[in-house]
């Protein structure tokens, strides 16, 4: 994946261990990263318990907003791929009983999309 890339939006897989190093302050004692993926400076993370979604803000990213989601507060989830003329793919996670999305995460022309989504439902299915 080249650095275009990463700009456009798309998702990369990223190291579960450094991902771990630098969410230390974050995790449980016990809890290891199975899979992440960094998008542009943001990173989509499946751990042993729940999903964490990292948000650099601003212009330097040193604000930071972390998303806890446990996997048994998500009742579905959907994934639109991009098209010919839509080149968004997007992903959506409903919590609990909950009308709308609770969160909606873009992508770009992404085809790292589909493991994402094989990640949560397999997560989903433990």
């Amino acid at each position: 994946m080249s650095i275009f890339d990463g700009l456009m939006g798309n998702a990369s897989q990223h190291n579960n261990k450094a991902v771990e190093e630098k969410l230390e302050d974050v995790l449980v004692i016990g809890e290891t990263v199975s899979l992440a993926f960094k998008l542009v400076r943001d990173l989509i993370v499946f751990t042993d318990f729940r999903l964490i979604l990292v948000d650099k803000q601003g212009m330097t990213g040193k604000k930071v907003e972390y998303k806890s989601i446990p996997y048994r507060s998500i009742s579905r989830f959907s994934v639109e791929t991009s098209g010919h003329f839509d080149l968004d793919a997007e992903l959506k996670i409903w919590i609990s009983s909950a009308e709308l999305p609770a969160e909606t995460i873009q992508f770009r022309k992404d085809k790292n999309i589909v493991a994402v989504q094989k990640a949560l439902a397999l997560a989903l299915s433990k």
